[in-house]
């Protein structure tokens, strides 16, 4: 079993200019080796229907890679001895980023899915450095050991479980400190079976005038995190706006800017976090659309859309769904509110009408009441409940 928690660490001043000075070092080390893979990028690259005649054909040399630029990390050891200072595995992750970056750019992702072209990183946006692996015995009372950087103070809110052995440690720089998130697996927590109660399975409907309404009809206001909050950040961002570029009230102004926004998304996690417990508390499978969230921050309901965070929280409760052995299960979206819930016939209805009659067979109740159970009666036709059911009916027999 693989989960990750995070902490807020207390770093002395000098461990704070210390990790600045990392950061800006291995931002300095990101850009060059992007740089170089896009100079061989645009060198040996030509258009598939067409070469010209005369030319000139630079030295070719093999494509940079993983290896090949990992090889490079000594020579700028010498050529540039600070770097020294850095732990060699740090540096690595570097070159990783990199080739995880470009790879996406050039070929996709598993899914075939390809990224926009990479971007050089300003200093100030860069702001992560990871530990690919740590020794054991890292981890004392409330302080763990970087190698090569030293011990810092960790606020430690909840304690590491048990058997669980810290793999890798990433330090992350934002608006109001470090944090420090820790990735540790436990290979004798085997995996959960699932065997699901047939009365414990539901459907949600995420919507924009309720966050969620289930197929038992409960519902969960939507909390408008960030509507809440509009008015104190566009205070804040005048403020922003009125200081001279480069001056100390400009940085200062920008540093509060980005506490209030972070305070706002750690607002809209914890609720997540927090009905994602809830439901998975009261059910064992939980059904949802399979909705395009990309397609719909495009329309004029994008503010809304993404205040709401529903691509954040269905990730939260696949991912708490899978470590306590339940099921969330994404289904086909066409359709779910015109179709009747009671007799399948189609109601056609535009998105004002928020009330579903039905004039078949005289099924009335909320538009988003009668989505969300046609999500749960998808759900019910899937391979693994199916499964469950064909086990659960041969056992009574």
């Amino acid at each position: 079993m693989r989960t990750a928690y995070q902490y807020k660490l207390r770093p002395t001043k000098q461990q704070v200019i210390e990790l600045d000075r990392w950061l800006a070092m291995l931002c300095a080390e990101y850009n060059y080796l992007l740089a170089d893979r896009f100079n061989w990028y645009e060198q040996n690259r030509s258009p598939v229907n067409a070469c010209p005649l005369i030319c000139h054909l630079p030295e070719l040399r093999d494509p940079p890679d993983y290896y090949s630029q990992k090889k490079t990390l000594p020579q700028l050891k010498k050529t540039h001895p600070w770097y020294k200072e850095i732990y060699s595995q740090v540096l690595q992750d570097v070159v990783k980023r990199v080739k995880v970056t470009f790879d996406k750019f050039l070929k996709g992702d598993s899914n075939g899915q390809r990224s926009g072209k990479p971007r050089f990183k300003a200093r100030n946006r860069y702001r992560t450095l990871t530990y690919p692996q740590m020794k054991d015995g890292c981890w004392q009372g409330n302080l763990i050991n970087l190698p090569m950087f030293g011990q810092v103070k960790v606020i430690l809110h909840r304690s590491i479980p048990d058997g669980f052995k810290i793999k890798t440690a990433s330090v992350t720089k934002k608006a109001d400190g470090y944090y420090l998130t820790l990735s540790m697996a436990d290979k004798t927590v085997p995996e959960i079976k699932p065997d699901f109660h047939p009365d414990s399975i539901t459907g949600i409907d995420v919507g924009l005038k309720e966050f969620l309404t289930t197929a038992d009809g409960e519902t969960i206001a939507i909390p408008q995190h960030y509507r809440k909050a509009q008015k104190r950040l566009g205070v804040i961002q005048k403020r922003v706006a009125r200081r001279k570029k480069g001056s100390k009230g400009r940085l200062k102004a920008i540093k509060q800017l980005g506490k209030q926004h972070k305070q706002v998304a750690d607002k809209r996690k914890d609720f997540h976090f927090k009905t994602a417990n809830y439901l998975l508390s009261k059910y064992d499978v939980v059904a949802h659309e399979n909705l395009n969230i990309k397609g719909l921050v495009r329309t004029r309901l994008s503010k809304s859309v993404l205040d709401a965070g529903w691509s954040n929280f269905l990730s939260i409760l696949t991912n708490k769904a899978e470590n306590a052995g339940k099921l969330v299960i994404p289904v086909s979206a066409h359709n779910t509110s015109q179709d009747c819930s009671n007799c399948g016939e189609k109601v056609p209805k535009k998105l004002h009408v928020r009330w579903h009659d039905c004039p078949h067979c005289g099924c009335s109740l909320d538009r988003d009441h009668n989505a969300a159970i046609n999500i749960k009666n998808r759900a019910e036709g899937h391979p693994v409940l199916k499964a469950q059911r064909l086990l659960r009916n041969s056992r009574i027999g």
